[in-house]
């Protein structure tokens, strides 16, 4: 498959049931009932209006980058898109209110490196280019977070499913890793365009490794692919070949625009999507930026060249 080329560390691939002291078949048992009871689609899809899903996009990009700089694991990235999308589907934010959503992103990014990092940063190490929250407004949106969620975190995550997934769908053992580097790749390009509310971390892993192995697939031959995997009984059928299509259509609509807006491809090399432990982002230079705050309405100056805006965030 001509995807862009990851780096991918060879830990993230590695297993970790430590916790669990169980076989691997019985820890796969266990990521497919933490799926249970988290609100994934089932007879509903959320949607976002425009203007939201422009700012989802400022704010998955900056978790990104941030997820990067910071040197957190893959997974983290996702647990706090996740937490987005679940927020946002339960409580409404006005979209005109960017602040809001970047502060969002901010705590969702904090919560998710709690739940996975070892060495989680002070939060003043979480900058953003146009806006400075204290320390104290980014706690108390966690808490809203937290409570809005009903402080039920332990979501497992596509990346979970995928070292189980693939030595079972792909029996060519030399081939896993570039499997494992394209289905992670296909994931992420999932997680900017769709709401991860829609569908159950399991689905988009067998459906990105499934694209990965074979982008021309009828309900059939993914009907005997999952044939392979002992628990296909959480699987249904059905949200398989419908998440197999909308990443397979995502993936040919990246590809046509990649084309499309490469004039000269052999003299220009594209730099590739670094996913590895040490990967570093550098930001833009930090200029002037707001500080927001859950106080009354003044306004100062900080002694760090910030705007020190008494802002209620209300969404």
């Amino acid at each position: 498959m001509d995807v862009e080329e990851l780096e991918v560390g060879d830990e993230e691939f590695q297993i970790n049931h430590e916790d669990y002291s169980v076989s691997e078949e019985e820890h796969l048992n266990i990521l497919f009932e933490r799926e249970i009871g988290f609100g994934f689609k089932k007879d509903q899809t959320f949607v976002f209006e425009q203007v939201l899903k422009r700012a989802r996009m400022d704010a998955i990009n900056w978790i990104l980058k941030t997820r990067a700089s910071l040197g957190f694991h893959i997974q983290t990235a996702y647990l706090s898109v996740t937490y987005l999308d679940r927020f946002l589907s339960r409580r409404s934010i006005d979209s005109e209110k960017h602040w809001a959503i970047m502060l969002l992103s901010v705590a969702c990014l904090s919560l998710a490196a709690k739940m996975e990092e070892y060495n989680v940063p002070g939060l003043s190490e979480f900058q953003l280019e146009d806006y400075c929250f204290e320390s104290k407004v980014i706690l108390r949106m966690e808490l809203f977070v937290l409570t809005t969620l009903e402080w039920d975190m332990a979501i497992a995550t596509p990346f979970a499913f995928l070292p189980y997934f693939i030595p079972r769908l792909c029996i060519e053992s030399h081939a896993n890793n570039n499997l494992y580097k394209t289905s992670m790749q296909l994931i992420f390009t999932t997680m900017k365009d769709v709401n991860l509310m829609d569908h159950k971390p399991s689905v988009i892993a067998l459906s990105a490794t499934l694209v990965a192995l074979d982008q021309q697939l009828t309900i059939e031959a993914v009907e005997l692919k999952m044939s392979s995997i002992p628990q296909q009984r959480f699987l249904e059928l059905k949200d398989i070949f419908e998440c197999y299509n909308l990443i397979q259509r995502l993936y040919m609509e990246k590809s046509r625009d990649k084309i499309l807006h490469t004039p000269n491809p052999s003299s220009i090399q594209s730099k590739p999507i670094d996913m590895t432990e040490s990967s570093q982002v550098t930001s833009a230079p930090i200029s002037k930026r707001r500080r927001l705050t859950f106080d009354d309405n003044k306004q100062s100056r900080d002694g760090n060249g910030c705007d020190s805006t008494r802002e209620n965030p209300k969404f």
